[in-house]
């Protein structure tokens, strides 16, 4: 066999390796334009789908830190509630009390007496369960300037005192837990009229 047929023979079986004898020189990977198009798309779809999981990431925390604070209002007001659950009945409690204390002023007249000393230990049960309760009497003295937050003003009358100075208290206020239950009832002492108004 000759070197032409020798050199002939094999380029027909290095063409067969190929399935395209004019691409045998091309790189064995077909379609690069495509698959770099396939890339950037991916990469796009990849970008957009972290965009969403952050957009529901952010939904999710601000859904659970506004039902944290549902949770904690929920809380807050159920402790309110069983702390001032009994704040009606108590209100109305108090009138009876303050004329059990009239009738114990009545009574006091004969501290001898087995009316007065019944009625001193029922005082007593009704302090004890006042104070169990936690309402406490608003500490309020004649001469303690007026302050609007725990005392209230049935009337005011002239006085040599300051505007303003409590000079006569009517019934006394009470606080539940802190919290105003009752305001304290007082009279205040007016401005002084000018004496030469009328001239």
């Amino acid at each position: 066999m000759s070197d032409i047929d020798k050199d002939l023979e094999k380029d027909v079986r290095e063409g067969a390796s190929c399935e395209d004898p004019c691409d045998c020189g091309k790189p064995e990977t077909p379609g690069q334009e495509y698959a770099d198009a396939v890339d950037e798309s991916a990469e796009g779809e990849a970008e957009a789908a972290v965009d969403e999981l952050q957009k529901w990431r952010e939904m999710a925390l601000r859904t659970a830190a506004e039902y944290d604070n549902y949770r904690k209002r929920c809380v807050k007001e159920r402790e309110e509630f069983t702390r001032y659950a009994t704040r009606g009945l108590l209100e109305e409690l108090l009138p009876v009390v303050d004329n059990f204390e009239m009738g114990m002023m009545m009574a006091g007249q004969d501290t001898s007496s087995m009316i007065y000393i019944g009625m001193s230990m029922v005082q007593k049960q009704l302090g004890d369960f006042l104070s169990s309760q936690g309402v406490e009497p608003i500490p309020t003295e004649v001469g303690q300037m007026f302050d609007h937050n725990i005392h209230e003003a049935i009337q005011s009358e002239p006085s040599d005192k300051p505007e303003g100075t409590i000079i006569r208290i009517l019934r006394r206020g009470y606080n539940l837990k802190g919290r105003l239950l009752r305001p304290v009832n007082v009279v205040v002492a007016a401005a002084p009229e000018a004496e030469n108004s009328a001239e």
